[in-house]
């Protein structure tokens, strides 16, 4: 009776994996994709009255323990521009915590650079979405990026959504235009409406400051050294 009831249950356990495949592969470590655009937004009019286009999205493919990352941030003003794109390995080293090494490629209207470059992404204690990161480049240039955010449910469609980045460099480069040290900080407050999970419209306000000698750079390039803008835009991912 007992190998009877073996036998049963060996014949369910087959007819459920023809019916239904899927359940064969539960375990499996399937291969994802994911693209999602942080900010597409545009300022209010600079002094000029040109208005400046924002942008920061990232896209990744690859397993659980392992993805290759692809990020760009950056801004559009009066048909110039400023770039940031990574292309990184990343590795899960916790359950929050993704350690990520790859090349970094910076670009202004006057240079560009590249680094090689190490850092950390994940969610750090109260649920801060942390990115940080250390670029090292020829002739000792270095760059260190780091920005949190964190998200507010009002309602389950409306979140605020506070955030703040700083930047800072091991050596002064003025064709880039910054300079030793701490070079700029962004904090910003946007409010965003969900129509669906993938798709949120959002209006908020930004505020800027560059300091030390890249405050002075963009002092003699005519540029403001600190700025408070508002900002509409859109969230979406896929």
């Amino acid at each position: 009776m007992k190998l009877l009831k073996t036998h049963r249950i060996y014949l369910f356990s087959f007819g459920l994996l023809l019916a239904n495949p899927s359940f064969a592969a539960m375990e499996d470590d399937p291969l994802l994709t994911k693209v999602m655009i942080n900010k597409l937004e545009i300022t209010d009019n600079d002094k000029e009255g040109n208005p400046t286009l924002v942008w920061e999205a990232d896209a990744w493919i690859g397993k659980d323990l392992n993805k290759v990352w692809l990020k760009s941030s950056g801004e559009r003003n009066d048909g110039k521009q400023e770039t940031s794109t990574s292309a990184l390995y990343s590795r899960a080293i916790d359950p929050y915590w993704d350690f990520q090494v790859g090349l970094l490629h910076d670009t202004t209207p006057d240079a560009k650079r590249n680094y090689a470059e190490f850092g950390i992404k994940g969610v750090a204690p109260y649920f801060f979405e942390t990115d940080a990161s250390i670029a090292i480049g020829k002739n000792g240039h270095s760059k260190l990026s780091v920005s949190s955010e964190y998200e507010l449910m009002l309602t389950q469609k409306l979140v605020l959504s506070p955030e703040i980045e700083l930047t800072a460099y091991g050596k002064s480069d003025p064709k880039m235009g910054v300079g030793v040290g701490l070079s700029s900080t962004e904090a910003g407050l946007r409010l965003r409406y969900e129509i669906k999970r993938e798709f949120a419209p959002y209006i908020g306000v930004n505020f800027s400051k560059k300091f030390g000698q890249t405050s002075d750079f963009a002092k003699e390039d005519g540029e403001n050294t600190s700025d408070t803008q508002w900002v509409i835009g859109v969230r979406t991912w896929f």
